[in-house]
């Protein structure tokens, strides 16, 4: 695959209940190959408001891969080789707080991983790389999609900052896990923010989770558990504004992109030099490295 074969600087993976986006014109399905597999589907791009994007439904079509099977590191590398720089991820999460109600919407600026099954690197067989991951949401992406959701004047409310917990489902928490999660100080809950947010960074992409807020997992106890059926039903209601916040955050990232520190985050991130790796090694990451190569 040609590391130059992309300008689609703006990106968007679609969760549960955003298969598609609304508005897209002069469209075209790419089914892109990578050195890590086959993304969850084809790479929808085409123009929003006329400015480039590209779209990927992370559970495939049908919503048929759940969290533990969505091959993460097929998607962000084919989204990276389309040249992607922006990648807005959004995703339906349950909340661990009293004062983050179904229906709000949190842009969280921080993860917990506690996944088990998933490969969480480009790096290994060859080539080492150590990403910071103090800061794992790109502030910068995430104050445009606040000015974004405010162009858009919701009646719903939006929580700035807060730890998201990634657990690897596909069942939801026990009590005492929830409990467990609430104790942490997190602030959200789901299944597909790790180790996408991690690969983002290590592909020098800027990234920023919209999270979709459906349920209180299971650990209120005046509220319904969570379940499939009340979650689809809550992100039902909330696609139509993702959708619009989506529209706004296009404009305004086509008309200021802002700079990032994940664009440059493998200048102090490499071990290994690019010369120092094998050719089939520098080959299968040169998507990810060629700037370290120039």
């Amino acid at each position: 695959m040609d590391p130059g074969m992309g300008n689609t600087a703006i990106g968007v993976i679609g969760g549960s209940g955003l298969y598609a986006m609304e508005g897209l014109t002069e469209t075209r399905e790419q089914q892109i190959q990578t050195p890590f597999g086959a993304p969850s589907g084809p790479v929808v791009t085409g123009c929003l408001d006329g400015v480039p994007v590209a779209f990927l439904a992370r559970h495939g079509q049908g919503h048929r891969l759940i969290p533990s099977e969505v091959p993460y590191r097929a998607n962000v590398y084919a989204l990276k080789a389309l040249g992607v720089r922006y990648l807005l991820s959004v995703s339906a999460v349950g909340s661990l707080r009293e004062d983050v109600e179904p229906l709000d919407l949190v842009l969280p600026d921080q993860f917990i991983d506690l996944t088990k099954r998933r490969e969480s690197t480009f790096f290994g067989q060859g080539a080492v790389a150590h990403v910071s991951m103090a800061e794992p949401v790109c502030a910068a992406l995430s104050d445009v999609l606040a000015q974004a959701f405010a162009d858009c004047a919701l009646k719903v409310r939006l929580r700035r900052g807060g730890a998201y917990v990634c657990i690897e489902g596909p069942a939801f928490s026990s009590l005492a896990e929830s409990n467990w999660y609430r104790s942490m100080g997190a602030t959200v809950i789901g299944m597909t923010g790790m180790p996408e947010a991690k690969l983002a960074r290590e592909a020098e992409i800027a990234y920023a989770t919209l999270a979709l807020v459906t349920d209180f997992d299971c650990w209120h106890p005046r509220e319904a558990h969570v379940s499939a059926d009340l979650a689809l039903a809550n992100l039902a209601k909330n696609a139509a504004n993702a959708q619009r916040i989506i529209r706004a955050l296009v404009k305004r990232l086509h008309r200021a992109p802002p700079p990032s520190a994940a664009h440059s985050a493998l200048s102090t991130a490499l071990v290994t030099r690019p010369e120092q790796m094998s050719a089939e090694t520098r080959a299968r990451l040169q998507v990810l490295i060629g700037r370290q190569t120039t």
